[in-house]
């Protein structure tokens, strides 16, 4: 059963409200989207319409926070599609903070979310580009938390962990599970090699967002029109993110039992994201050889880490979710070489 969604007490949202200049305040209706944790409403005034959120607990460490508007705050000087943090009167701060709760003010951006289709793809991969381009030079005296998905022995342990974290009741023989647990783990630790051989390591660490997925983004008649949540935002060879991009903008999920999905990505997709990221940001040969290879990575991180720690991924089946995910790294090693020329046919 999941918890009760958390809400703002009247007399809470009255105070944080009379720190921001507003002017006349003609609604404030709960926002029931996001984490349950963190409490929402839209407020509509005379200064227009704003989203007013609360951070969950655990997400309001206040530099990280800084951090994370710091970086918003230097996007939006430069024209980044993104909504604007509203600051409070007085002391000019882009974070309320009361009683060890962080408040946040941001500009409404009304748009929808992602269609699927390739002009929108493409429009993500570009901005994307963007985000990275102008943040290439961005200097702060925060230092993010290390780490990725590339090469983490934590999601090594991650991929043994799964193997008892399955539920007896529905687990497979021990031969069968032990079989696809080694080939995520030889594929996890095969891709990671591939992809340092290219270089990766030397290559120039940046701020990147961390976390490029189409619930991240909103659009407009297929250009991406706000880009949220820079709560991931780390220093990183920014090949790392635009793999993830690639791989969340072209991945084919599908209903019912995870069996039933195709082992493929759509390589149209595909191309077109990359090639809208390479419009504005040119991707080298050895970025692009290395971005398939990154893309198991991420997948393999992105199923194994919640199945490990509870044995299911949300409600789907943690095992069928796997044998998915093996199917999936399978056909993306078979395809490499289609997928490394995405940008040069």
């Amino acid at each position: 059963m999941s918890a009760e969604r958390e809400r703002f007490g009247p007399e809470e949202l009255a105070v944080c409200l009379s720190r921001y200049d507003l002017g006349a305040i003609s609604s404030a209706k709960e926002f029931a989207r996001g984490s349950r944790r963190s409490p929402k409403v839209i407020i509509q005034s005379e200064k227009g319409k704003f989203l007013f959120k609360r951070r969950a607990r655990g997400k309001n460490d206040q530099p990280k926070v800084a951090f994370a508007h710091k970086i918003q705050l230097a996007l939006a000087a430069r024209n980044f599609p993104l909504p604007h943090l509203l600051c409070t009167t007085g002391d000019n701060n882009s974070m309320l903070v009361i009683n060890d709760n962080i408040y946040e003010m941001f500009e409404y951006i009304d748009a929808g979310g992602y269609d699927g289709s390739l002009d929108a793809t493409y429009d993500a991969g570009r901005i994307l580009g963007l985000c990275h381009k102008l943040l290439k030079d961005f200097k702060s005296d925060y230092k993010p938390p290390p780490g990725s998905y590339h090469h983490a022995e934590a999601i090594q342990q991650a991929i043994h962990n799964t193997v008892v974290s399955l539920p007896m009741e529905s687990r497979p023989s021990a031969d069968v599970v032990t079989g696809t647990v080694e080939d995520l783990h030889k594929a996890y630790v095969d891709s990671a090699r591939e992809v340092d051989s290219l270089g990766l390591p030397s290559w120039p660490d940046q701020i990147v967002h961390g976390d490029w997925h189409p619930g991240n983004l909103l659009f407009r008649k297929h250009h991406v029109v706000a880009v949220i949540d820079y709560d991931a935002a780390r220093l990183q060879p920014r090949v790392i993110d635009l793999a993830n991009g690639a791989l969340q903008f072209s991945i084919i999920g599908g209903g019912g039992h995870p069996s039933n999905w195709p082992d493929y990505v759509d390589f149209s997709r595909f191309k077109r994201f990359m090639r809208g990221y390479d419009s504005v940001n040119v991707i080298s040969k050895l970025e692009l050889k290395a971005v398939p290879y990154l893309m198991c990575e991420a997948m393999i991180a992105e199923a194994v880490l919640p199945i490990a720690a509870t044995g299911s991924f949300g409600r789907i089946d943690g095992f069928g979710f796997l044998q998915m995910i093996d199917r999936k790294v399978k056909w993306i090693y078979a395809n490499m070489a289609e997928l490394v020329s995405g940008l040069e046919d």
